[in-house]
C-alpha cells in the first residue's frame, strides 16, 4: 500500500513529523556561535583563574588573584575611567552627527547621490589607515592641523596633540567620531525613508512646524533603528583597540589606555595571558552592565516596543 502524500496527512501528524526541522536549520548557526563566541569566552574565564605566562613552564591555579592584582593597580582604574569617557563621549557625538547627516541626506538637492556615496568613505577605510593618517595630521611639527591653525593665527606654536595628556584622548575620540558617524547616518537614513510621507502631511495639516514634525513623526519612526544602532555602537566603540594602538599605544603614559587596550598589551606584549584574561572578563562585565542599563532605560520609556 503506497504511503499517503504529505498534504493528505492530518495537520497534527504533519506538525509532529517536522518538529525537528527548525532545530536542524538553526543548528549550523548555533554551532558556529558556540565555536566562535562562547568557547573562547569560556576559555578566557578559565584562563583568568591561572597564573598563565607564556615564558613560564608551570601554570598555577590562583583563583581570583589576577582580578585582585588588576583592581589594585592605578593603570586599571585609569583605563576604566578612560573607557567610560571613550564610550560616553564618542557614541552620543556619533549619533548626533549621524542624525544631522541623515536628515540632510534625506532632503532633495543636486548631486545628492554623490554626497551619499562620499559620506561612507570614513566608515569604509580600514582603522589602521585612519590611525596612521590622523597621526600625520596631528603631528606637532609637520601636521596639517597645526599648519592650518598657525596660518590663521589661532595658535602661536605647534600643539603636540597626541603627546599631551590633556588632549591625547579627546584627539582620538574626534577621530573615532569622524570614522563612525557614517554608520549612524546610513542606518538613520534608511529609517527616514521608511517613514510614510502621509504622516508628515497629516502633521502639517494639524499645524505642526519643523520641530513638531521631527518630534512627533521623525523620532517615533526612528526609535527601533536608534535602539539597534546605538546598541551596536556601544559594543563596537567599547571594544575598539586598533585606532588607539596605532595612534598612541595607550600613551602618553596611560592617558589613552582603555581596558581592551590594556588587556591587549598585557597579552600580546608582556604575554601574561591569565592577567589579560581577567581584565577582559571584567571589561565584558562592565560593558554588559552598560548594555543592560541602556536596554532597561529604553524599555522603561517604551522605546523598544
Amino acid at each position: 500500500m503506497p504511503e499517503p502524500a504529505l498534504s493528505e496527512l492530518p495537520p497534527s501528524i504533519r506538525a509532529r513529523r517536522f518538529d525537528a526541522l527548525p532545530y536542524v536549520l538553526v543548528s549550523p548557526a548555533v554551532i558556529a556561535t558556540l565555536a566562535v563566541v562562547f568557547y573562547p569566552m569560556a576559555t578566557a574565564i578559565v584562563m583568568s583563574l591561572y597564573d598563565y605566562v607564556v615564558w613560564r613552564s608551570k601554570t598555577n591555579f590562583i583563583w581570583f588573584d589576577n582580578y585582585l592584582a588588576a583592581l589594585g593597580t592605578d593603570i586599571f582604574w585609569t583605563s576604566f575611567k578612560n573607557t567610560l569617557i571613550w564610550i560616553g563621549v564618542t557614541v552620543p557625538l556619533q549619533f548626533l552627527l549621524g542624525l544631522a547627516t541623515a536628515l540632510l541626506m534625506n532632503q532633495k538637492f543636486a548631486w545628492r547621490w554623490l554626497a551619499r556615496m562620499l559620506i561612507i568613505i570614513p566608515w569604509a577605510l580600514p582603522s589602521v589607515v585612519i590611525g596612521l593618517m590622523w597621526r600625520w595630521i596631528y603631528d606637532a611639527n609637520y601636521g596639517i592641523l597645526n599648519d592650518f591653525l598657525l596660518r590663521f593665527q589661532l595658535i602661536r606654536e605647534g600643539v603636540p596633540w597626541l603627546a599631551t595628556t590633556d588632549t591625547a584622548l579627546y584627539s582620538i575620540i574626534f577621530v573615532l567620531v569622524w570614522q563612525g558617524f557614517p554608520f549612524f547616518a546610513i542606518m538613520l537614513l534608511a529609517g527616514l525613508q521608511s517613514i510614510p510621507g502621509s504622516l508628515y502631511e497629516a502633521a502639517e495639516v494639524d499645524g505642526a512646524g519643523v520641530w513638531g514634525k521631527f518630534r512627533h513623526v521623525t523620532l517615533p519612526g526612528l526609535k527601533s533603528v536608534i535602539v539597534t544602532a546605538v546598541l551596536l555602537r556601544l559594543i563596537w566603540v567599547g571594544n575598539a583597540v586598533d585606532i588607539i594602538y596605532v595612534m598612541t599605544e595607550g600613551g602618553p603614559g596611560t592617558a589613552t589606555s582603555t581596558l581592551p587596550l590594556y588587556a591587549f598589551v598585557q597579552s600580546r606584549k608582556i604575554l601574561k595571558f591569565g592577567y589579560a584574561s581577567a581584565i577582559a572578563v571584567m571589561f565584558t562585565l562592565m560593558l554588559l552592565t552598560l548594555v543592560i542599563m541602556y536596554l532597561r532605560r529604553i524599555d522603561d520609556k517604551g522605546g523598544s516596543r
